[in-house]
């Protein structure tokens, strides 16, 4: 395990080893290291005019942070942040930090603060440079330095929506390194010479002791433990652990490392991160939006890789429910779109769960999903010509998988090499897929019948009876799976997924099909609160 060996003094090794990386500070390269057409960041002219509302923000901005004015800073970072942007710079990054150091008294803390949004900004908007992702680096080692490395607490208070974007915005900066990274067939030499000569930078090892590291000093593992046990978090908080940046700052890197291990293929110990987490209304993620849908995204496409569908559906409906039920609020969040595109990813992996697990589901997810997958659905249910079904979707819908280790840069023949950490796991996938797309038609011909001999079954297949029975064994295997009752995700009991049961006696298949009773009594309740919706909107228009 990485976090076995890790010491919180590694990672001022590692802020010495960025901190004195061999990279130029304006070294004459392209900026278009994303080369995706996008315009990049350009270095500002020292002269340039900073408008007044800009200099009030910042200045006020500053005051909040020096008086930890939780409140105040909640709206400046989400509304007022995001409203500038849009009117100043939504084409061009904001003042770099020089520029604004006179106006906050040359406090190095939120400079380092206002960095982490400026990089932010430029990856969300513009095109990162090479020397733009070296820096946003090194600004996270500063950040991550002052708050880990002090003889003390320091004393800094930010909302959680802003303390989860660091851990969330960290981990995607080097997910997105990576895969930059790794597409090196079109880089110059002089990117390729700063990629070799700076390992370092943005190292799998880094990232992940920035957040083991977290959860150690805040000691969350041990507050939640003491609180699924009914105690008091506070007792085993600590000195660092008792305060909210700190606490916080740990339990979201909980959820930072089921993302990390999750990309990088490790699904067994992406959801042992979970195991002092519950996944309820109650659970600390469910105070900030995103962190809700990003744990459940994760630990869903954790157990779709592990073949556990029952608790992949469960997992995907359970979050896909809550936003529908909460979508007046997050519709007004900056972050309204990704929330948008990450439903709309979790229907696409639901849609591949139910073909693979056919389960009866909530009637409004069920609607949503016919409406956004429906056709896809049919094809992958009637299980002919599916792969294609399947790989479309999976491509769409799974994240972008990284791979720890860059390229091997004294290699030429590797260099002209792309290397996709994407089609190593959907070859895994698809090959498990591959194996059961004869299980949707033999269900639908065991459905028709309650004993049938295999040689019929074999006729009506056109297949050998001796394939027949491997592929029946095959049906059954992949009708129990491991099912979450309660504890820790990983654990679960051997239960029947399938409302379809048989057994093989001699050449006869005896066939036991067990139908699920519709709740007539939710159907009726649902439809009466929609007509009542109806008529007081009618009667409101009136």
């Amino acid at each position: 395990m990485y976090h076995d060996n890790y010491e919180e003094d590694d990672l001022a090794a590692e802020v010495e080893l960025v901190t004195s990386a061999q990279y130029p500070q304006d070294a004459d390269v392209d900026d278009g290291f994303d080369s995706e057409g996008v315009v990049s960041s350009q270095k500002q002219p020292i002269a340039v005019e900073i408008p007044d509302t800009i200099k009030n923000f910042i200045t006020y901005f500053h005051r909040n942070v020096l008086e930890n004015n939780i409140y105040e800073l909640h709206t400046l970072y989400e509304v007022t942040f995001n409203k500038l942007t849009d009117r100043f710079y939504a084409k061009q990054p904001w003042p770099e930090a020089e520029l604004i150091s006179p106006l906050v008294d040359d406090d190095q803390v939120f400079l380092t603060l206002y960095r982490e949004l400026y990089y932010r900004h430029i990856y969300a908007r513009l095109s990162p440079s090479i020397q733009d992702r070296f820096h946003s680096y090194e600004n996270y080692c500063d950040l991550f330095n002052y708050i880990l490395n002090s003889d003390f607490p320091v004393n800094l208070e930010l909302p959680n929506q802003w303390l989860w974007d660091i851990i969330d915005e960290f981990i995607y900066q080097f997910q997105s390194f990576c895969n930059c990274r790794n597409r090196i067939k079109n880089r110059s030499e002089e990117e390729i010479a700063l990629l070799r000569d700076n390992p370092q930078i943005w190292s799998c090892y880094s990232v992940l002791n920035v957040l083991y590291s977290l959860i150690q000093k805040s000691r969350i593992n041990e507050q939640l433990l003491v609180n699924k046990n009914g105690g008091d978090m506070l007792e085993a908080a600590g000195e660092y652990g008792s305060r909210p940046l700190y606490k916080m700052l740990g339990y979201f890197s909980i959820i930072g490392l089921l993302r990390v291990h999750c990309l990088l293929g490790d699904y067994t110990l992406a959801l042992k991160m979970m195991d002092n987490i519950e996944l309820n209304k109650k659970a600390l993620f469910s105070r900030v939006i995103p962190c809700h849908v990003t744990t459940y995204y994760y630990v869903g496409f954790s157990y779709l890789m592990m073949r556990r569908y029952a608790d992949a559906i469960r997992a995907f409906s359970t979050v896909l429910t809550f936003i529908q039920r909460t979508k007046q609020y997050h519709t007004r969040s900056y972050q309204f779109d990704q929330i948008a595109k990450k439903c709309d990813q979790m229907y696409a992996l639901l849609a591949m769960c139910i073909a693979l697990c056919p389960t009866r589901l909530d009637e409004n997810i069920h609607n949503h999903l016919r409406e956004k997958y429906g056709d896809q659905l049919a094809k992958m249910q009637k299980g002919e010509d599916s792969i294609s079904v399947y790989e479309d979707l999976f491509q769409y819908a799974c994240p972008k998988f990284i791979s720890p280790n860059g390229p091997n840069f004294d290699d030429p023949a590797s260099l002209s090499q792309v290397n996709e950490p994407y089609q190593h796991h959907a070859k895994i996938f698809l090959s498990d897929i591959h194996n059961q797309t004869m299980i949707p038609t033999l269900r639908s011909f065991l459905k028709l019948y309650t004993t049938m001999s295999i040689d019929k079954l074999a006729a009506f297949l056109e297949m050998d009876a001796d394939e027949l029975r491997t592929q029946l064994l095959m049906f059954k295997q992949r009708s129990r799976q491991q099912k979450w009752i309660t504890g820790n995700l990983l654990e679960g009991d051997i239960v029947s997924t399938s409302d379809l049961d048989f057994c093989i006696k001699q050449d006869m298949i005896h066939i036991a099909e067990s139908k699920v009773g519709r709740r007539y009594g939710d159907w009726f309740l649902r439809n009466i609160t929609r007509f009542q919706d109806v008529i007081a909107t009618l009667e409101h228009k009136n």
